[in-house]
């Protein structure tokens, strides 16, 4: 008899679901978490009486009625909605792009004097067979928008020009004709009162968690002890990079405290330029419409990463793909080991997918 039915592999939102629920059915689970805390990228802190977003902001949306049930067993949400607002130098735009913004861009007022504007700029500048991400953007929304809000904030994230991306990075980008700064057409919304971590302790008080524990580092010892595995980390690490490694997109965060109670009026400001090296500011307090005498902000810089760099997005082009299949193909060989999440999967995953992938797997296993 091994220690444990299910060693599960990172104390983040995917595994503590499945703990949560194994534990419930009555397996011996055991969590291992390297860093010095639960609930992985959902990690909230509360500083100055704010719930701060540690690894930047995360909004619950979804229309997955069963997962938002599901989630309110946890925690009570508030009516948060998420409403951006765009910085292009010294101009504000409304996200995404709506009435509002054609509004602030050309001064038009109808949607039809939206749409001819947008298709006029279209047939000026785009291309039949768009191969590269500028022509893609500029075929979707003409080039004033892609050119003030698109292309600077694009080359930041990826860390590449927008003529040397692939096309197929922007497949569509959300443009509305009516004025309605709702970023969200999920009909369920909200940020959990109190923050996201009290949601994890909730799930996992019933099951023993080790911090600052790495499972690769201890692999021999822990494979011992269970009989099988659910690995929340990266794929590709889990087998020793043995085909090489798959490409991530970092970040990194720099989080002040003010001494004022308002300083953006808003959650969430993108900046849109190239030249200002961060994507975006969060104000944390916003999420949660406080009123607090202090204010916390974060500034969130894209890198490029590298190992020993915490890998946030996957790079889903083609070449990686194709690699991260070669991955899959060892692991459905491997009956002792499950992958789940957004770096176990190799898949850019919003938080209610993450939840309804993580029951999916319940369902399979339990």
């Amino acid at each position: 008899m091994k220690e444990y039915d299910y060693i599960i592999v990172g104390a983040g939102l995917f595994g503590a679901v499945f703990a949560y629920e194994a534990q419930k059915r009555g397996k011996k689970c055991l969590v291992v978490e390297r860093r010095n805390h639960i609930a992985g990228n959902i990690y909230t802190k509360d500083v100055e009486g704010i719930q701060v977003h540690e690894y930047g902001a995360h909004i619950f949306h979804t229309n997955n009625e069963t997962v938002w049930n599901y989630m309110n067993q946890f925690a009570t949400f508030n009516r948060y909605t998420n409403s951006p607002v765009a910085r292009y130098k010294n101009e504000l735009y409304n996200m995404p792009f709506n009435m509002n913004t054609f509004h602030a861009l050309w001064g038009v007022i109808t949607p039809e004097e939206a749409k001819q504007k947008i298709e006029e700029e279209k047939k000026k500048y785009g291309v039949q067979e768009p191969k590269n991400l500028e022509e893609q953007a500029i075929n979707l929304v003409g080039k004033t928008i892609y050119e003030k809000l698109v292309k600077g904030y694009t080359e930041k994230q990826w860390g590449k020009k927008a003529t040397e991306l692939p096309s197929f990075i922007i497949k569509r980008l959300p443009v509305r004709f009516i004025y309605d700064n709702n970023y969200f057409n999920d009909m369920y919304q909200g940020i959990p009162i109190g923050g996201y971590t009290k949601i994890i302790e909730k799930m996992l008080e019933n099951v023993e968690v080790r911090l600052n524990c790495d499972y690769l580092k201890n692999e021999e010892i822990f494979r011992n002890k269970a009989d099988k595995i659910l690995f929340t980390g990266p794929i590709d690490a889990y087998y020793h990079f043995e085909y090489g490694p798959l490409e991530y997109r970092s970040l990194r965060f720099e989080t002040e405290i003010l001494n004022m109670q308002n300083y953006q009026g808003n959650a969430v400001v993108n900046y849109t330029e190239y030249e200002v090296p961060y994507t975006r500011i969060i104000e944390h307090k916003h999420f949660e419409l406080g009123n607090q005498e202090k204010t916390v902000i974060t500034k969130e810089y894209p890198l490029q990463w590298k190992p020993g760099k915490e890998p946030y997005y996957p790079v889903n082009n083609q070449e990686n793909n194709n690699l991260y299949e070669k991955y899959k193909q060892l692991a459905l060989q491997d009956k002792s080991v499950i992958f789940g999440g957004r770096l176990g999967q190799y898949q850019y995953y919003d938080m209610d997918k993450v939840v309804a992938e993580a029951l999916k797997l319940v369902e399979q296993e339990l």
